[in-house]
């Protein structure tokens, strides 16, 4: 088995609704994001697949993320921006664009993250 991962990042605000603590009241962060893919075999190149198709197509989901207040735009104007939705979010929006991706892991900061993966 092959595993191949690529990282990218994009800076927004949130808030965390139903939440008692500081993360009720809006915040920002510099969030990295890790895109995970896995394959038994490799293409005739030798490849599991192209970083930079997995690094593209990522970065057009993060593009649409960056420099933005999360809970106003779809799909966290009604589900709550939660490191474990975005990382939903990111797998569901980006695994039809590539067949082998295993996981997303979002991270907050340096010591917290989440990651979906099916």
């Amino acid at each position: 088995m092959y595993s191949l991962k690529v990282e990218s990042n994009f800076s927004s605000a949130h808030n965390l609704r139903a939440y008692k603590g500081k993360c009720e009241s809006l915040h920002g962060h510099n969030w990295k994001i890790e895109a995970a893919a896995e394959s038994e075999g490799l293409d005739k190149i030798g490849m599991v697949m192209d970083f930079k198709l997995i690094k593209n197509e990522l970065n057009k989901i993060l593009e649409k993320l960056d420099h933005k207040y999360l809970n106003k735009i779809k799909p966290f104007d009604k589900t709550n921006p939660t490191s474990e939705n975005i990382a939903c979010f990111i797998y569901k929006t980006l695994k039809p664009k590539l067949k082998g991706l295993k996981s997303i892991t979002v991270w907050e900061n340096p010591t917290s993250c989440a990651t979906y993966y099916e």
